[in-house]
């Protein structure tokens, strides 16, 4: 095994009905962000930054289809190479060969093996950050413990009952865990990120042993799990992160893109973010448009307002139409005179002319993908 070589684990089996009807037919990891990413770009960006050359993902069944839209060959991640390549297995097949009592790991092991790589980074899917994992790499290394654990300082109003909590020494040694629902949440607290190094071949050891034990098959449960089972220390990730797991915090990840701060933190990092591309022309604000703190992917044409917002690619608003505080995804068309404000439009979208779609910054209106608008929504408090 080469020095420093890492591979990678992606797990995106998180599945929030609070997300509904956004992720009815696509993964959490392939939920659009802020106009032209999606949410999986930030972890393969991650991974491509720290030389990683291959990663193996895990998806619940009925949810490939999104990823291979989004990702295709792997070419913005340089992962369509021979030594560069990524593999996309069923979670639904792993718990059919745990119950026809059969090595259900198997797979993982043989991925690690033949990476030829001294360490494992594995990271969940709902967390949206920037972290330069060489860095943390390079704490693993310098600790010597068994598994470092990924952390962020974050408000209780940015923690889901399932996450987990940390107890964090002086010394960076994690002394006790705890899901929050079984905690008493402060006003900070250190949530685990979901992201873990171990040595590569410690993983494998670990992973034939549990097989055998019968533990779970979400990779994410297990290596929850081995936090207090081996030495494991933690890295303090500092930079911007928000937690997805219901429409609320999926709409402020969104519209925390419109504060400078914020988007310099996460989008303009020491680190690029990589996203598929589309060769298209730029978006066409004619003399009548009247745009206001608001971003734009490629390929719309703006003849209304649009104030505080995040439009997508290949987008119409039209004259005398009004778009405010909302996320309008690709091909959405809102129609002459129209309103939209604190709304999240998914693909695909028509508002016909005249048509008020209006909800508040705490329960913004959502349409789902392919939705025909011809009379009013309210909704709100």
């Amino acid at each position: 095994m080469r020095t420093n070589k890492m591979c990678a684990i992606l797990g995106n089996l998180n599945q929030f009905k609070d997300l509904l009807p956004l992720t009815e037919n696509r993964p959490l990891a392939t939920l659009p962000f802020d106009c032209k990413y999606r949410l999986i770009d930030f972890n393969l960006s991650s991974i491509v930054n720290a030389n990683i050359n291959t990663v193996f993902m895990v998806f619940n069944e009925d949810e490939t289809q999104s990823v291979f839209d989004h990702i295709g060959g792997g070419k913005e991640w340089n992962l369509d190479g021979v030594q560069n390549r990524f593999f996309i297995h069923v979670y639904q097949d792993f718990l059919k060969r745990k119950a026809e009592d059969k090595h259900y790991y198997d797979t993982v092991i043989d991925y690690l093996l033949k990476s030829k790589s001294e360490y494992t980074v594995f990271m969940g899917s709902k967390m949206v950050c920037n972290i330069d994992l060489r860095a943390v790499l390079k704490i693993h290394q310098m600790q010597g413990n068994q598994m470092t654990v990924v952390y962020k300082r974050v408000g209780k109003d940015n923690i889901h009952p399932s996450d987990l909590l940390l107890d964090v020494a002086e010394n960076g040694k994690i002394t006790q865990v705890a899901t929050a629902k079984e905690s008493l949440l402060g006003e900070v607290n250190n949530l685990c990120a979901d992201i873990y190094i171990m040595q590569t071949q410690a993983l494998i050891d670990a992973l034939r042993v549990g097989q055998n034990e019968g533990i779970s098959v979400n990779m994410e449960t297990f290596l929850r799990s081995k936090i207090t089972e081996v030495n494991s220390s933690s890295y303090e990730y500092t930079g911007y992160l928000k937690n997805i797991y219901d429409m609320k915090t999926y709409y402020e990840a969104n519209m925390d893109m419109l504060d400078t701060r914020k988007f310099n933190s996460l989008m303009y990092s020491n680190q690029k973010i990589y996203t598929k591309l589309k060769n298209e022309v730029p978006t066409y604000y004619s003399e009548a448009s009247e745009v206001e703190n608001s971003q734009f992917a490629s390929g719309s044409i703006i003849e209304g307002t649009v104030r505080s917002s995040l439009v997508s690619r290949q987008t119409m608003v039209k004259p005398g139409a009004v778009v405010e505080g909302s996320i309008l995804m690709a091909n959405s068309e809102i129609g002459e005179d129209s309103l939209v404000k604190y709304a999240i439009l998914d693909k695909n979208v028509v508002v016909e002319p005249g048509v008020k779609i209006v909800g508040t910054k705490e329960q913004p209106i959502v349409l789902k993908k392919g939705s025909h608008v011809i009379s009013d929504i309210y909704g709100g408090d």
